[in-house]
């Protein structure tokens, strides 16, 4: 059976909107779009090559998936184009039922996501915090790859925010990888419900 992979820029705050560019996503007021360019160095980008070179399929939520439609096609061929657009593509949305960007398919719900890891050995999610939320929280996620920036911004859309709704505990499966510009790779996976209650004065 494959796995799933979340793969997440975040900031120190839990931010994950808009880390590629000012006008990447300003939903919500945000301001602060591109503010993972800073950071980025060599040995950061070939992490993230590696994790694009493992990959065999491509899930995505809506509005990372109009991003990347709008973007990759036409890119030539840069080997992220390449890999991108010539692997399976899936995207989660119950309004989208004819993707335009070749090789796609719309599912409906994070349940028909399930039936995936039957067909491809390694299945990454790109961005797409919101999908990645409800993978979580039914339990689909089989690795949390957090590149985690030196920058907090106070403002926008973080991967666990108050509607979350399912408390959940995660186990390191690498040591933490850190990079020469201040970012850190973590990778985790489920680890079942958080454990609560415990009462340090005994």
């Amino acid at each position: 059976m494959g796995t799933i992979s979340v793969d997440l820029f975040i900031t120190l705050d839990g931010v994950y909107q808009g880390p590629g560019g000012p006008d990447e996503d300003e939903s919500g007021g945000f301001a602060f779009g591109g503010w993972q360019g800073h950071y980025l160095d060599d040995e950061n980008g070939a992490a993230i090559g590696e994790g694009i070179d493992r990959m065999d399929a491509l899930l995505l939520g809506r509005r990372t998936y109009d991003i990347f439609a709008a973007f990759w096609p036409h890119r030539g061929d840069e080997p992220i184009a390449v890999k991108f657009n010539g692997m399976p593509k899936f995207v989660v949305s119950r309004t989208l039922s004819d993707p335009g960007w070749e090789g796609t398919t719309a599912l409906s719900d994070v349940e028909e996501v399930r039936a995936l890891k039957d067909r491809f050995e390694d299945i990454h999610v790109v961005g797409s915090g919101d999908l990645a939320r409800s993978l979580i929280a039914a339990g689909l996620v089989d690795r949390l790859n957090l590149y985690l920036y030196p920058v907090a911004l106070g403002s926008g859309k973080r991967l666990f925010d108050g509607d979350f709704g399912v408390p959940a505990a995660f186990t390191p499966v690498e040591p933490p990888r850190p990079f020469p510009n201040g970012a850190v790779l973590l990778v985790y996976s489920q680890a079942g419900e958080a454990v609560t209650g415990f009462d340090m004065s005994k």
